[in-house]
């Protein structure tokens, strides 16, 4: 009977141990769950001969339920500013628009399309896509077609 043998058996599940560490990535959010559980152990937790003041737990439910209301509405106010992101950059289809190009120029260009791909829609400019947020002025074409008539009247 040799001792090598048994110091190799003994290594191998060191080495398998190590090798199947995981690491947890913490929650950095307060979400109703946490407060929840939080509450249910403060309960299990209390002192018999002084249990937790009525007022008090009141008091912690009432700010459970807010913090869900608050988080209800977020969520509700981001889906409202998404959708208008989204109906206004459709409104420019057929739309001049104007907007700064990543050199720094001016760029003037007719909207022929849009699309919702990303968190922020991209309206097409002259075969270039171009953010929502980039575009600094809208000429509307039926503007242009009045101004048009306009000079055609005046120089007649």
């Amino acid at each position: 009977m040799t001792i090598d043998a048994v110091a190799a058996t003994a290594a191998a599940p060191t080495a398998m141990y190590s090798s199947m560490t995981t690491t947890r990535t913490p929650n950095q959010s307060m979400d109703s769950e946490v407060f929840m559980s939080l509450l249910v152990t403060q309960l299990q937790n209390q002192d018999p001969s002084a249990p937790m003041d009525t007022n008090e737990m009141i008091g912690q439910t009432t700010q459970l339920a807010m913090m869900e209301k608050l988080t209800e509405m977020a969520t509700a106010s981001g889906e409202g500013f998404s959708l208008q992101m989204r109906t206004s950059a459709a409104a420019l289809v057929g739309e001049t628009v104007t907007y700064t190009d990543p050199d720094g120029a001016e760029v003037t260009g007719l909207v022929s399309s849009v699309s919702f791909a990303g968190p922020v829609p991209t309206v097409t400019v002259n075969g270039e896509p171009v953010a929502l947020d980039v575009i600094s002025g809208v000429t509307s074409a039926r503007a242009e077609d009045t101004e048009d008539a306009a000079e055609a009247t005046t120089a007649a």
